[in-house]
């Protein structure tokens, strides 16, 4: 009866035994099963941050969240923009748009296999052919520089600031080579007759720099 009094009176511990108690629990294995892993804390805490960083602009920008969201938005657009324009994709797309895809041949070559795809009816080969005859014909007169990856429009503008009396035609002949070529829009024999005249009204055409001189 004595013993059994004596076991069930309270013990009284100081507090640093309490806390080492305490700590012994917690290591226990149900409890170290329970806590958060490394990562869910990491996680936990990146959240915290970004939540705390989206009330400060939501409460400092005018517009908030989503005027901060449009104007990512549109710097992404601008530098795609900037890149295309510029940048190595935009030398990807030009040297894939250029007049002379590999070694250039004489102009009366082209000229020639121009008329040969005519007389055949291949009037898409002949426009193709007849363009090139016109600009390598330039080249060879020294009114272009002979310059790799140069698209249609380039030497249609470049040689229309000496040549003014063509520079519409070479726009519109730069444009039909591209329909052609690059857009797979059939060439017609009219098309066709119509930059063979604009070929021959180029070598007849005598350039301003020269005129002037």
């Amino acid at each position: 009866m004595v013993t059994r009094f004596l076991s069930e009176v309270p013990v009284d511990i100081d507090r640093d035994t309490a806390r080492l108690r305490a700590a012994e629990e917690l290591a226990g294995q149900p409890y170290q099963a329970a806590k958060p892993s490394w990562l869910s804390q990491a996680f936990d805490w990146v959240l915290e941050k970004l939540f705390g960083v989206l009330e400060t602009i939501d409460s400092a920008v005018p517009g908030g969240i989503f005027a901060v969201v449009l104007l990512v938005v549109v710097l992404i657009v601008v530098i795609v923009v900037i890149r295309l324009k510029s940048g190595p994709l935009a030398t990807s797309v030009k040297s894939g748009r250029a007049v002379f895809a590999g070694q250039r041949k004489a102009s009366g070559e082209h000229r020639k296999a121009a008329e040969e795809a005519a007389s055949r009816g291949d009037f898409d080969d002949a426009v193709r052919e007849r363009f090139r005859a016109l600009v390598r014909s330039l080249e060879e007169r020294a009114l272009l520089d002979e310059k790799s990856g140069r698209t249609a429009d380039e030497a249609a503008i470049e040689a229309g600031r000496l040549l003014p009396d063509v520079a519409a035609p070479l726009r519109a002949g730069a444009r039909s080579f591209d329909d052609v070529h690059y857009g797979g829009i059939p060439a017609t024999p009219a098309g066709y007759r119509s930059l063979s005249e604009l070929d021959e009204r180029c070598r007849r055409a005598r350039p301003v720099a020269l005129a002037a001189g």
